[in-house]
């Protein structure tokens, strides 16, 4: 796989992992797309979230910082009932558990008998109708800011189908959250809080299936390349996502999704 090669799935990987249009999919097609060929493929897509765990930590430094301190500060003192920052720090970490539970179990199996095409056609149009019914559910709602630890739990169950490629790890927890009435601004935000442990976790893990491979020099070039461009793209698109879901709805992406699971199934079709 040359760097220019490289540096599309970085793009790739920092889109779509913050638009609820599913990276795993996205990857996925494009591999077969453009007959990309690189030995440990799986392992290098997912050390592209070493880029995308980048952008969330720069974006949100001033958050991470005080949710370390907040939990720290729980543990001499624990009052999560009453003191904001550590309840959510609590929160974070709770909805981390399920997918990380999981997601280091079921890994394997989901590479195996989930990793495919056709399934992303399928999950691509099933998000689409159900963000859909969500929006239409929540027009009728009073929506609120603050996350619960119920909130958390079910955001949290919505990261271990966010396994599935072609569900969305975004897609899957802002609807979540929206499903708890969560307003669109703090689900936003709190689905891409809940993402890092296990974006971490899963990026480190595969990153280090990776090196264990001894990677060439231009591998490793090649490499650097995908989480640069993941990086600087993913902080773009976080920024963009937060302030647009502020005033519209998850519409837009539920139509892309039906067009690009219609085009896929095309592909696949006529190939």
């Amino acid at each position: 796989m040359g760097s220019i090669h490289a540096f599309i799935l970085g793009v790739v990987q920092g889109i779509t992992e913050f638009l609820p249009i599913s990276s795993s999919g996205h990857l996925l097609a494009f591999h077969d797309f453009l007959k990309f060929d690189l030995a440990n493929s799986l392992s290098f897509d997912a050390s592209l979230h070493l880029g995308t765990l980048l952008a969330l930590v720069v974006y949100f430094w001033k958050d991470v910082v005080g949710l370390v301190k907040d939990f720290f500060r729980s543990l001499r003192h624990w009052d999560v009932h009453n003191d904001t920052g550590q309840r959510n720090a609590w929160t974070i970490l709770v909805g981390a558990i399920p997918a990380a539970a999981v997601g280091f179990f079921a890994d394997s199996w989901v590479e195996e008998h989930v990793r495919n095409l056709w399934v992303v056609v399928c999950t691509l149009a099933f998000g689409a109708l159900v963000f859909f019914m969500v929006e239409a559910w929540v027009r009728r709602q009073q929506l609120r800011p603050d996350v619960t630890f119920a909130t958390a739990w079910v955001v949290g169950f919505a990261q271990v189908i966010a396994l599935i490629p072609g569900i969305s790890r975004s897609g899957a927890t802002i609807v979540a959250g929206l499903y708890r009435k969560l307003d669109r601004a703090a689900a936003a935000r709190f689905a891409f809080l809940v993402s890092l442990p296990v974006v971490a976790g899963a990026g480190l893990f595969k990153a280090t299936e990776l090196f264990q491979a001894q990677p060439s020099q231009a591998e490793l070039w090649q490499i650097g390349i995908g989480i640069a461009a993941s990086t600087v793209v993913g902080y773009v698109v976080i920024r963009f996502l937060l302030r647009y879901l502020q005033g519209h709805s998850l519409a837009v992406f539920a139509w892309y999704r039906l067009a690009a699971g219609g085009a896929l199934a095309i592909y696949l079709v006529i190939r």
